[in-house]
């Protein structure tokens, strides 16, 4: 459909950037300038009605109606449209003379928590073992991404959803608290071990505004299986990402559009080890802090 922004003020949109007083700061003025700008192109670009702005109000509202501290429905709706991806993208991208790149970065999700405690390499994550849990040997090296060499004393933070989909915070009458959470930290080698679960694909909330936005976009609630993982540094740049069993049906439809190539691991059998009947190997490349992002600060 063609674009007509002449039958429309061509001053109205300046006007309003123009409102901004001269307290507010350079950035917070690029910024809102900004949003202005393109909410208002958008508005005249498909014409929208009172009712669809309306419609968008009661939308909005909703979102914070049903937000609390332990949902976050607003992060949920930019992880729908794929925003929270773009900007951790535009936030961790670096920039090589080489082609080598650092583990990728996927986006936090809203159950990090905090308080997860420190463990011991080799120790377990699984407070509460279900039924149908396939338990995990996870292992590698957390290395330099320019010398290569292993990273001592970082720290491995790792959170998952149980074999039903929840997190401990979603589900206290299964799982105690920091279930199928911990910290390690690597050892001399930069090595870490521990056990976990296989990640198990689930559904987000179909009891609010992020699931009334999948099905007006005719699209399907499910994450791909997956592990959450938070790997720093006090020389590094941390990295926080999530990786996804190969054979999962979801890769490509990711509902929050978190999937990396890189990050797609395979889960072998294990044998020997009576605590576990699966091993995953996963390696992590850090980068130092002194190596620049692709990307540049605007003001």
């Amino acid at each position: 459909m063609a674009f007509n922004s002449a039958k429309f003020d061509p001053n109205f949109t300046d006007n309003v950037i123009n409102a901004i007083g001269p307290k507010t700061d350079d950035r917070s003025r690029y910024v809102l300038s900004s949003l202005i700008r393109h909410v208002h192109e958008f508005a005249r670009e498909v014409e929208l009605t009172t009712d669809e702005w309306m419609m968008g109000v009661h939308f909005i509202n909703a979102v914070g109606q049903i937000s609390n501290a332990k949902r976050n429905e607003g992060q949920r709706i930019s992880d729908v449209i794929g925003l929270e991806s773009l900007v951790d993208e535009i936030a961790h991208k670096i920039s090589l003379e080489t082609d080598e790149t650092p583990t990728s970065s996927s986006i936090l999700g809203p159950f990090w928590s905090p308080n997860a405690p420190f463990r011991k390499n080799g120790e377990s994550i699984i407070q509460e073992l279900p039924n149908n849990g396939q338990v995990t040997l996870m292992h590698g090296t957390v290395s330099d991404l320019v010398t290569k060499k292993p990273i001592p004393n970082a720290v491995f933070d790792i959170w998952q959803a149980s074999a039903n989909g929840k997190y401990d915070f979603q589900d206290p009458e299964n799982q105690s608290d920091n279930n199928l959470r911990g910290k390690f930290r690597t050892d001399e080698n930069g090595k870490y071990h521990f056990y976990c679960l296989h990640p198990t694909a689930y559904s987000l909330p179909t009891d609010g505004p992020a699931w009334t936005l999948l099905q007006l976009l005719d699209r399907h609630p499910m994450r791909p299986a997956h592990i959450h993982l938070m790997v720093s540094h006090d020389n590094f740049k941390p990295v926080t990402t999530q990786i996804f069993p190969k054979d999962d049906p979801y890769l490509s439809t990711d509902s929050v559009f978190a999937v990396k190539p890189d990050l797609v691991v395979d889960f072998t059998p294990l044998k020997g080890d009576p605590k576990a009947t699966l091993e995953l190997e996963y390696n992590v490349k850090l980068a130092p802090k002194n190596i620049q992002s692709a990307t540049s600060s605007h003001l």
